[in-house]
């Protein structure tokens, strides 16, 4: 049996999900983001307590399927971002809509008539994310950074670095206290 979890995107959400299975019983073979894998069925009284524990800790178990689609294509791209060594080197919308096995224009339409933005303004949030932790990290310059995230020159990433911080790169890398939002709320 598979339970779909909104807002799991981190290592510290799948600790906390298998703390609160752990703490009502509930056998599982794999949690992993998004996602969990349990062993048998569980029952209503179960599935209702696990709702409400992890609510407690901002994370949502879900029922209907526009939601468990969205979701899935979120996990999709916070794991292409922040999770792998690189990123694809076809385009995003191809690769989505492989993994997902759903034609992309009817992903997009779902993503953007439930989320109200697009997937590709979804992905670009990511990115901008992602620059901004290797800014803070600062083991790479911007050209290498450019080049590690897809973009066509450092010219791209900086106009769509400030178009979406309002700030240049090297601006928000000489800021004192970094501003990086949390990946729940991007």
């Amino acid at each position: 049996m598979k339970l779909y979890i909104k807002f799991m995107v981190s290592l510290r959400c799948k600790m906390l999900v298998k703390q609160e299975l752990k703490n009502l019983g509930i056998h599982y073979s794999s949690v992993d983001l998004g996602l969990v894998e349990i062993i048998g069925e569980i029952t209503e009284d179960k599935r209702n307590k696990l709702k409400a524990a992890l609510l407690k800790s901002g994370l949502e178990l879900m029922d209907d399927k526009k939601s468990i689609l969205i979701e899935k294509i979120k996990i999709i791209i916070t794991k292409m971002i922040h999770y792998n060594e690189e990123l694809p080197k076809v385009k995003y919308s191809e690769y989505i809509s492989n993994i997902m096995g759903y034609d992309y224009t009817y992903l997009a339409n779902v993503f953007s008539e439930v989320e109200g933005i697009t997937i590709e303004h979804y992905i670009i949030a990511h990115k901008i994310e992602k620059v901004k932790e290797l800014l803070i990290y600062d083991e790479l310059n911007l050209s290498e950074i450019s080049y590690s995230m897809n973009y066509s020159s450092v010219s791209h990433l900086s106009t769509q670095f400030k178009k979406v911080t309002g700030l240049t790169p090297t601006y928000f890398k000489n800021l004192k206290e970094k501003r990086r939002i949390n990946l729940e709320k991007v």
